[in-house]
């Protein structure tokens, strides 16, 4: 592919380049070689962006002038994304059953299925059309799930639980498994809850590797369309996910937790039981929310507050022996 070529199909606008240049992949800023793409957001990067040898470099159209071969867009990441796109081709997984999946005589399965290796799908279920589903996916008894499904290795789906179109589940997902539910009893040992609800995922979904989403123990746990959740996540039973919202890496979500559209909870973030967090709200890093947070905040912390607030009282911190030092040494002039 030329150059030129790529830049039109990523909307993007072409400067120091050579428009018959070929571009034969996509790499990393110190990795690239001749006729790699690649990619910098952050102008703190700009010696790299300089000194790089890919035949183009795709900056936001901001970005300081390099000398470079530069492709300019309104939305690097993305170009980037779409660049990867084009030049990286994901397995392919021809339609056909594997000899030794096992699936039930009731069990629905649309068009152009591929199923895998040792894949246990029990009765009564639905699948919708170009579903794939890779080695040892279980997927129990009463799920319905949509269109274009694709389960990578070891990923469970639970009984009863429901799942819309172009969904997509990592390895080791878990849908639907029991929330955490006990209550004591008179001799003060642990009676378990019956979670009754399911987990419903709607369109549009990802799920990434070894991430939990709990079933309810009455209602319904879900998960809002195009919403993504990453690694290792943990959400709990009878919470309710908006759409298009980010769960970053180790997030955990007690019960009942509702998050609007929009939201953005990065890594290690942890929520309180029974909050809600409103539309359009970032939570950084590691931080602990205990109580209700309105839209359009952004908070830090824990307990979690107004993120520019946490930013001056930790500085502040920092410098507290020596203003206890310097308020010690004042003479008191009460005396």
């Amino acid at each position: 592919m030329k150059l030129q070529q790529l830049a039109a199909i990523l909307g993007a606008t072409m400067e120091n380049a050579a428009p018959d240049q070929p571009i034969t992949g996509v790499s990393g800023i110190d990795t690239a070689r001749a006729g790699d793409i690649t990619f910098v957001a952050n102008p703190k990067y700009a010696p790299a962006a300089r000194t790089t040898h890919a035949a183009a470099v795709i900056v936001a159209e901001d970005f300081p002038a390099t000398g470079k071969p530069l492709l300019r867009s309104k939305n690097p990441y993305l170009a980037f994304a779409r660049a990867l796109e084009l030049f990286y081709q994901p397995p392919k997984y021809s339609p056909g059953i594997h000899p030794t999946a096992v699936i039930h005589a009731s069990a629905k399965i649309g068009d152009d299925a591929h199923v895998g290796a040792y894949v246990v799908i029990s009765e009564n279920v639905q699948i919708g059309n170009n579903a794939v589903l890779l080695p040892h996916v279980v997927i129990y008894p009463g799920v319905e799930i949509g269109n274009n499904f694709l389960a990578h290795a070891h990923a469970v789906v639970r009984e009863h639980c429901q799942i819309g179109d172009n969904v997509v589940l990592q390895n080791g997902v878990i849908v639907g498994g029991d929330g955490f539910g006990f209550a004591k009893d008179n001799s003060g040992h642990w009676h378990k809850i019956v979670q009754s609800g399911p987990t419903i995922i709607e369109d549009n979904v990802e799920i990434q590797a070894n991430a939990c989403v709990d079933r309810a123990s009455v209602g319904e746990t879900r998960i809002g369309r195009g919403s993504k959740i990453d690694n290792l996540a943990q959400v709990g039973h009878g919470s309710r996910i908006g759409e298009d919202t980010l769960l970053c890496a180790q997030v955990g979500l007690a019960g009942s937790t509702e998050v609007g559209n929009s939201v953005i909870l990065a890594g290690q973030v942890g929520v309180a039981g029974h909050c809600k967090i409103g539309d359009r709200v970032t939570v950084t890093a590691q931080s602990g929310t205990h109580g209700d947070i309105p839209a359009d905040s952004m908070v830090s912390g824990s307990p979690a507050f107004d993120h520019k607030r946490w930013m001056r009282s930790t500085a502040l911190f920092a410098k507290l022996p020596e203003i206890v030092k310097a308020l010690r040494a004042k003479p008191d002039k009460s005396a």
